[in-house]
């Protein structure tokens, strides 16, 4: 039997006004972590595109409003953002909190990058594998609502674009550290000396959304009737003839 608590929780968020109440949510995240930022100057170049992100699907409500399933999903990727921006990526005192919440279980001197063996800080992989996990979804509403996508390419093209944002940003990054030498280039840039940090982001953008894009696809599979036939038929070629030369 479904609680009162759970019933009122699930009428709130099938509500018209959970929107608006995950963005005050979201307001008031930021101004919290907004006081005094570690690098004020890094953090405002770290919220450009999130600011710009947000006025569009504020822009855009009224004509073209996401699932509430999106939504959250945006907005747990943003929440995460705002923590490594204030701090900067590379040092987010995650290991202090782990061994904050261990003491309070009786443990001392626990170190998550210890028993991991992490040899960095690794807050950065954890928001660049957010992103594949909670972006991919709204990716994927986008194009089934408005390219009308079905089967196959319902899963891959979502997972296309993730791979194809994360690699803008990575390119975006590199720029802003060629214009803004220094510490400010160094700390947005946050490859703490590995050579090979923007592949491995990308890497696990990839792997987040291909981890969301399956996970999606097997729900479907199991509760979506015509799932196999919608699949097939998305692979099948539906105009034999090739272009015509000159045509594009």
């Amino acid at each position: 039997m479904v609680s009162v608590r759970d019933s009122v929780l699930r009428r709130w968020y099938r509500g018209p006004t959970y929107p608006a109440w995950l963005l005050a949510a979201l307001v008031v995240w930021f101004a919290c972590w907004s006081w005094k930022p570690a690098h004020p100057q890094d953090f405002l170049l770290e919220h450009i595109l999130t600011v710009a992100f947000l006025a569009l699907l504020i822009a855009t409500r009224r004509r073209f409003p996401l699932s509430h399933l999106s939504y959250t999903s945006i907005f747990l990727f943003i929440s995460l953002h705002i923590v490594g921006a204030y701090y900067t990526y590379s040092l987010v005192p995650y290991d202090q909190w782990a061994e904050t919440v261990a003491s309070w279980f009786g443990v001392k001197n626990f170190s998550l990058n210890q028993a991991f063996g992490f040899e960095r800080n690794h807050f950065d992989r954890l928001v660049h594998l957010a992103f594949g996990v909670l972006l991919v979804y709204p990716a994927r509403e986008f194009f089934l609502r408005i390219a009308a996508v079905k089967g196959f390419w319902g899963y891959y093209l979502p997972l296309d674009v993730v791979m194809s944002f994360s690699l803008l940003y990575e390119l975006l990054e590199w720029g802003v550290a060629m214009v803004f030498a220094g510490d400010v280039g160094q700390s947005y840039l946050g490859t703490q000396g590995d050579e090979w940090d923007a592949h491995k982001d990308m890497a696990l953008a990839a792997l987040g959304a291909l981890l969301t894009m399956t996970v999606v696809a097997l729900i479907n599979a199991r509760w979506q009737r015509d799932f196999a036939r919608e699949f097939n038929e998305s692979l099948r070629v539906k105009v034999p003839l090739p272009l015509a030369d000159g045509s594009l």
